[in-house]
């Protein structure tokens, strides 16, 4: 079996993640940062090719990342990426075995999103837009909390992904996957709206739903900050993400419905186990009102 250098089998695979599993940009370069991390411990320990790695090196890996402050979250994720990366090796009969197997990081501690309550929710939406920046945002904001859509997925939005006469909207999500959500009323109002001052602006993108001030497509960042803006202005004191509204819709529509499975489709979660952090969310939500309720929950 030839030997094979790091980095030209590494990039073999990252390139096959991105034709076959259409990863995004900033996924692959997680991948890439990752596996950086094995090669630079491959290296340390003298090995000239992947045929050199084994169980015992792994493990040594795994405490390596350990020692250097990593947290099991973050471990779980590297080793992760090696074993995907090793899979391919098995398959492309570079290695025999995939040394990764039976490796396990340290438990990671369980972190629940932050959500907005409610009333947070509707102080950051009643706002009163004077120009045709501010009636975007409303109309981004009212979708995030709306559809539960992921910041690429707003930004990625075009005009034919929208039904408005059906109030129906359709996303390409994770892994190039197609879902159609509903569209709530004040969202569909607020869109609406944005379209109607959206032709004030010199558009240059024309099939994006949102754009800047100066009609290209918004950028991720450009919506983070706004979010941020908005919270700000809205006395919400806690910074507000894209990711927060999409945590809040889910754990509202939760506690409202109680329906996991319709939950994780509105999400996009290919696996029920993603979604199921929500009922902890619900679950301490429902806590908290036993303890401020309940006459015996606590000593007065």
């Amino acid at each position: 079996m030839p030997k094979q250098e790091f980095s030209i089998v590494s990039q073999r695979y990252l390139d096959s993640l991105q034709i076959e599993r259409q990863l995004s940009p900033h996924t692959l370069k997680a991948y890439s940062r990752d596996i950086r991390k094995l090669i630079e411990f491959c290296r340390k320990k003298d090995l000239s090719s992947w045929q050199g790695l084994n169980n015992h090196l792994v493990r040594q890996f795994s405490a390596s990342l350990n020692a250097a402050g990593l947290n099991g979250r973050s471990i779980q994720r590297v080793l992760s990426a090696g074993r995907g990366l090793c899979r391919y090796l098995v398959a492309e009969r570079i290695l025999s075995s995939n040394p990764f197997e039976d490796v396990r990081a340290p438990k990671a501690e369980k972190r629940l999103p932050k959500t907005l309550s409610v009333d947070q929710v509707t102080r950051l939406l009643e706002l009163s837009p004077k120009d045709p920046i501010g009636f975007r945002d409303k109309a981004m904001m009212e979708l995030f909390y709306s559809s539960g859509l992921r910041l690429a997925e707003l930004c990625n939005l075009d005009l034919n992904d929208l039904n408005l006469p059906e109030r129906l909207l359709r996303v390409t999500g994770k892994g190039n996957k197609q879902r159609d959500l509903p569209i709530g009323r004040f969202a569909d109002e607020a869109i609406r709206v944005w379209l109607l001052q959206r032709n004030s602006l010199p558009v240059k993108d024309y099939a994006a739903v949102f754009v800047s001030k100066l009609g290209r497509r918004i950028s991720p960042r450009s919506v983070q900050q706004r979010l941020k803006y908005w919270a700000r202005k809205r006395g919400i004191e806690i910074p507000v993400s894209p990711h927060m509204l999409r945590h809040s819709f889910a754990s509202h529509l939760l506690e409202s419905s109680g329906e996991l499975r319709s939950v994780q489709e509105l999400l996009g979660h290919s696996n029920i186990s993603t979604t199921q952090i929500y009922t902890h969310l619900d679950f301490q939500h429902l806590a908290q009102v036993y303890d401020d309720a309940h006459p015996r929950a606590k000593r007065r």
